[in-house]
């Protein structure tokens, strides 16, 4: 593999000017304010794995829902050598979408890492699992669609029903949810949840039996592609287009006890993603073999539709879980006494430093 493709520490480092200047650059997202001061990875496909490179070959267990194309480049990582070159010798294991088993699995020891998305794990990171955030990966997950001529804002959205595929699902409880209290509509009455498989939910909105429906990709994104539907909005509107959706996480002991290890994982990663935003029709070709009725083509569009190139660490990781933990303490997932910006620095651990 190239050593272009790999990360050194310096351009983890002192990036205050660059990221004042990345708010322009294609693919490369930022918050403003509430980031001020943040700490941001540069191009991370440079040089080597410099000091997060182990000393010698170790196995880990990385917990991962293996068909979600926004993790295929973390899924398609050692074919481009980023765990290898770590010396990490990665054993995936696939938990799908149980939020509550996969962060049982590492709080348990029956793996060492997870990545998930942040909307799902804080709730439960409130409840007391031995888990660490070290890093945002990518923002960019969801969607919720209308047909032409039907809802064009959040705020129409109101009185209407919307088509979901599970009730729990991080996309109705946590993001549309938030989205829509921020634009004046209480998710809880003024809007009705219907539940139906995702094969279903073009058929039924186009009868009219729902006026939106949120889902995830390929299907949904396959729907922005056809004449007569329209995007109403993503996990990357507002404030949230500046934030990543999905997190690292590791097991607290694994932190305590051998931080290496949790820097080699998160650092890894993190390349597999910065790759994926330059280069998403290889891993489309690569993970294809994984996901289910789509093509490579396919794959590698979904994948321009996320930041990739956005990927936070440190204080502004920090800042990215705060903001999370303030909206979700605003419809009550979170606790009333609990403290954001406080319960996003207990649960977060900066290892690539």
């Amino acid at each position: 593999m190239p050593n272009n493709y790999l990360v050194s520490r310096r351009h983890f480092l002192g990036y205050s000017a660059a990221a004042a200047m990345a708010a322009t650059l294609p693919g490369r997202v930022f918050a403003d304010d509430h980031m001020a001061g943040m700490q941001m990875p540069g191009d991370l496909l440079q040089d080597g794995p410099g000091k997060w490179a182990l000393a010698k070959p170790t196995h880990v267990r990385l917990a991962v829902n293996l068909n979600a194309i926004c993790l295929a480049p973390v899924v398609v990582a050692d074919q481009h050598n980023f765990f290898k070159a770590h010396n990490l010798e990665v054993e995936f294991v696939n938990f799908g979408n149980s939020t509550e088993l996969l962060l049982e699995s590492i709080a348990t020891g029956k793996a060492e890492a997870a990545i998930g998305m942040a909307l799902r794990w804080l709730k439960a990171l409130e409840q007391g699992f031995d888990v660490k955030l070290t890093a945002g990966t990518h923002g960019g997950c969801m969607r919720l669609l209308a047909r032409d001529g039907g809802p064009t804002t959040l705020e129409q959205l109101k009185g209407k029903t919307i088509g979901v595929t599970d009730m729990a699902g991080a996309d109705k409880n946590f993001f549309f949810s938030l989205m829509l209290k921020k634009h004046g509509v209480d998710p809880n009455t003024d809007v009705d949840w219907r539940v139906f498989p995702q094969d279903l939910l073009p058929m039924v909105l186009e009868k009219g039996e729902i006026q939106a429906a949120s889902g995830s990709d390929p299907v949904m994104w396959r729907l922005t592609q056809k004449p007569g539907y329209r995007e109403i909005g993503t996990n990357l509107m507002d404030e949230y287009a500046r934030l990543s959706c999905c997190v690292v996480g590791t097991r607290g002991s694994l932190i305590r006890e051998q931080p290496e290890v949790a820097a080699a994982i998160t650092h890894a990663i993190l390349q597999a993603h910065a790759y994926a935003a330059k280069h998403p029709e290889a891993i489309g070709s690569e993970f294809n073999g994984q996901a289910l009725n789509t093509t490579p083509q396919e794959i590698a569009s979904v994948l321009k539709t996320h930041t990739h190139g956005h990927y936070s660490v440190g204080n502004a990781f920090v800042n990215e879980i705060d903001v999370y933990a303030r909206d979700l303490k605003a419809i009550n997932v979170l606790r009333p006494e609990t403290d954001p910006l406080l319960f996003a620095k207990g649960i977060t651990s900066n290892v690539l430093v």
